[in-house]
């Protein structure tokens, strides 16, 4: 089967291995441009384009799908294009250019989390259960009719990252399968039934923490903001940013936003809520690296300082 692979970020790589790794002839890789990263803002390319250099793979960079790159991809004579977070929508016209359509693999369970960022919404609104399908690409934002599914239950530490990484990989084998299908002509689409719900892109404003809010909430927030744009507090004009936090619900007697550091080999920190206390796996102070919690602790004990995060 000759197909088209569309991804960009690092969650999609995953992808790309598993069809390389299954012996579909993968005729080009489409990407979007390379773009600026770290404090020099050097040019980079995508992940998805450095593994497909490494692959030996054609490569295609574009941030929209024009014409001009509907003709291209109409001389690849492709049976099918496979669509993994690639960051930009496909117009009806390139849409019939492979014979059998494109397939995407969307991390949620459709019709829940149309959109850009479905796991970090899945997290951040509590659900116990998210997963990722394969379906047909439509024009209409994650509309089409689904192939297939795979679930994961979303445990209390589990931030973004850790069910993308989950999901990368067993909504991988899932992409495989539907082709193969497709293929063999044994592949079935259902339509998408009953209500559905929005995921759009997260942004900075989502991952501030409120810690007057309840610590279930918080922790879903600051769960579904990991690893970017990572969860974070002001404190005097300057933010501190967590990893995974942990509910204590057995401490009720701090002030929300009260800070309190259990002494000991590893110290423990612990941070009021509204109902109970959560601990900080990992804290990073303004201007330093993330670090332990627990390292963090040892500083401020040794320094005698008082730091409250309301």
């Amino acid at each position: 089967m000759r197909i088209l692979f569309a991804g960009t970020p690092q969650v999609a790589v995953t992808s790309l291995n598993y069809l390389h790794e299954a012996g579909f002839e993968i005729a080009a890789v489409l990407t979007r441009p390379d773009a600026p990263l770290g404090r020099k803002r050097v040019l980079t390319p995508s992940p998805v384009a450095a593994r497909a250099e490494e692959l030996g793979l054609p490569i295609i960079k574009t941030a929209k799908i024009t014409d001009e790159t509907t003709a291209q991809l109409a001389q690849l004579n492709l049976d099918a294009a496979a669509i993994v977070a690639y960051g930009g929508l496909v117009p009806e016209a390139a849409l019939s250019v492979p014979t059998h359509g494109w397939i995407n693999l969307h991390f949620s369970l459709l019709p829940d989390w149309r959109g850009a960022a479905p796991v970090q919404h899945s997290i951040i609104n509590g659900d116990d259960i998210t997963g990722a399908v394969t379906f047909q690409l439509e024009t209409g934002l994650d509309t089409g009719p689904v192939f297939g599914q795979v679930t994961e239950r979303i445990g209390e530490l589990d931030t973004a990252g850790i069910m993308l990484d989950r999901l990368s990989e067993s909504g991988s084998t899932l992409l495989v399968q539907t082709l193969q299908a497709l293929d063999s002509g044994q592949a079935v689409a259902i339509t998408q039934a009953g209500s559905h719900t929005y995921a759009p892109k997260i942004t900075d404003v989502d991952a501030e923490l409120d810690f007057t809010r309840t610590a279930t909430e918080i922790r879903r927030r600051a769960h579904g903001t990991t690893p970017f744009p990572g969860a974070w507090v002001k404190v005097d004009d300057k933010r501190f940013k967590f990893g995974p936090l942990r509910e204590r619900r057995e401490i009720t007697d701090l002030d929300a936003g009260e800070v309190r550091i259990e002494p000991g080999k590893q110290p423990k920190v612990l941070i009021g809520t509204a109902t109970w206390a959560l601990e900080p796996t990992q804290i990073q102070p303004p201007g330093k690296k993330m670090m332990n919690a627990s390292d963090w602790a040892r500083g401020v004990l040794t320094q005698g300082t008082k730091v409250s995060f309301a």
